[in-house]
This record gives C-alpha cells, structure tokens and sequence, in this order.
C-alpha cells in the first residue's frame, strides 16, 4: 500500500494562504473542500466523479476512498497507526444532505474502505450505525475488500515490544471531505485510523453524526479534524452549521465555534481542533484553535491548498 506523506502532496500542491477574513462570495458548486494537504488528491478524485455524472454522495465516497487508499501521514485507512495494542481500528461516516441520510462505523478492523461500509449501513440496513466485530461481519457479508486480520500478529508483537509502546506518537489526522453539486445538493464523509497508541475500542469525533461531520442539505456542511475527544464535547460540526443557518459566512461560523469552545473548556485554545465548511451558495471557509491549518479546495478549473492560521483568542 502506497503511503504518501503531507508534505510530499504539499509538494504537489499550490499553497495559497488564506486570511481569515470572508472570501467574496463565490459560485455555487460544484465545489469540494477537505482537511489536509492529502485532501487534495480526495478533492480531485471527487470533482472527477461529478464531472461523470456522479451524485455528491458517490463524489464523497470515492473522494475518501482515494485518501484511504493512500494512508498519508499513517493518519487514514489500514495504513494508519495502530493502537495500544498493536492493530488498527478504522472509524468512518457519511452523510447525505438530500435525503438526510446517514451511516457509521467505528472499532472496524481489516476492512480497506470504511467510508463505503459505512455508506453501505446508510443505504442497506436500519440503522446509523455499527462498531467493531459486528461492523467487520456486515462488511464482509457485502463484499467489501478486506485483509486477513490474524496476519496483523507480526505487527502486534513489533508495535508492543517497540519504544513507541505506552507512548502516543504525533500524527492522527482525518480525512473530512465536503461536496456541494451543481444540483445544490450536499454530501460530507469522515474516514481515519484515530489516535496512534489509542486504547482498543476507543472511538473519537469523526464517525460521530454532529461531532467530526454534519449536512443539512437548507444550509450546509461542516466536518473536522484534530483531538477527537475535544471535538466530541462539544458537537462542534452541528455548532458550524447552526451558526451557518444563523446567517454567519462559514469562514465566520468555523471561527465562532472556536471561540465557544474555547470558552466552555478547560483547555482554551488549546484544542487541536480544526474546522472546514461549505454552505448552499458555495461559500467555503475553516479555521483552528491553536495551530496553522491546510485544507484543500477544489472547482472546476482549480484545486489548491490554502491555509488558515490559528484563530486568535478574544
């Protein structure tokens, strides 16, 4: 499996800083947004799938399969880094705007798209949302492509003996990928291996409905990346798109998130949060507690990678 890391996509990149003031409002979509300098080649892949008539759920999934398929940063898919006991478990949702639809998975180990099981527990089951070894039964059941999860052992045994045991290393992003459609319509899926030396079963932001993504198809969609378990408290992508239907630019909405946050929690600034959105007339913005941020931005006849720097506290 190839890994490509951030800083070689950056390379393949245009960097364009971003202020954090609103941008004028642009057109409408199509438009994609993800986290992440790797978000670029999601972005890409997603813009291609609209351009062939695809839906924007089809351009998210396929957008995230493309980054999942990469493990950049060993952040996303079953390249990423694997918890304290050795194996990765991949979290994964989606969302669809149109019919408000979604679905979830969480703990799954062995599968190479947890963004398609878990469009596939959207489209094909009852319910919202499954976790580890019930999530892996429906996956296989659907053909999923998978790995033999006993051939982990060997990597078990080197993760557990190695000097990286007990401790957790730097580097557990997330793949959060927006699309708005020409039709207006919105669609948003989350995917990532979650925090490197992670206790087994611990479950962060990302296949959280309202935490790590929202999409509510009147106003917009927001999604994020960082420390799960500051995000999780606070519902942050619910918050974005709520001040989105307040009337706030999404530039402004990720940046009052921030300030809420901060000022509810213990850690201030302090978060390792960061935010994206997109609303229904294709204006687009992010924003990060305590840290520079690049996200990816893709419409027809341009991608880049731009940056916003931390939010300044008030």
């Amino acid at each position: 499996m190839q890994v490509l890391s951030a800083a070689t996509l950056v390379a393949l990149s245009t960097l364009v800083a971003c202020s954090t003031a609103p941008q004028p409002d642009p057109l409408r979509g199509p438009l994609v947004i993800a986290t992440w300098p790797f978000g670029k080649v999601g972005n890409d892949r997603a813009l291609a799938v609209l351009a062939a008539g695809g839906t924007p759920l089809d351009a998210v999934e396929q957008g995230v399969r493309a980054v999942e398929a990469l493990s950049p940063d060993r952040s996303v898919g079953l390249g990423g880094q694997p918890n304290a006991a050795g194996y990765v478990q991949l979290d994964a949702c989606i969302m669809n705007g149109i019919d408000h639809g979604a679905g979830s998975v969480a703990g799954l180990e062995g599968i190479v798209h947890p963004i398609s099981a878990a469009r596939r527990v959207m489209e094909d089951t009852e319910h919202v949302m499954l976790v580890g070894e019930g999530a892996r039964w429906f996956a296989l059941q659907k053909g999923l492509e998978s790995v033999d999860t006993s051939a982990s052992e060997s990597q078990k045994k080197a993760w557990q003996q190695g000097p990286q045991k007990g401790k957790h290393p730097e580097g557990h992003d997330t793949v959060t990928l927006l699309v708005l459609g020409q039709d207006g319509n919105l669609a948003g899926g989350c995917s990532t291996s979650g925090r490197a030396g992670k206790l087994p079963g611990r479950v962060g932001d990302s296949p959280i409905l309202g935490a790590g993504l929202y999409v509510d198809n009147e106003v917009g969609a927001a999604g994020a990346t960082g420390v799960g378990e500051n995000i999780m408290r606070h519902c942050a992508a619910r918050m974005i798109v709520e001040r989105m239907r307040q009337g706030l630019h999404p530039q402004a909405a990720c940046e009052e998130v921030v300030h809420e946050m901060a000022r509810k929690d213990p850690l201030g600034y302090a978060l390792d949060a960061c935010f994206i959105a997109v609303d229904k007339d294709g204006r687009f913005g992010a924003a990060a507690s305590n840290e520079t941020f690049p996200f990816a931005v893709a419409m027809p006849g341009s991608s880049e990678v731009r940056e916003v720097a931390a939010v300044r506290p008030r």
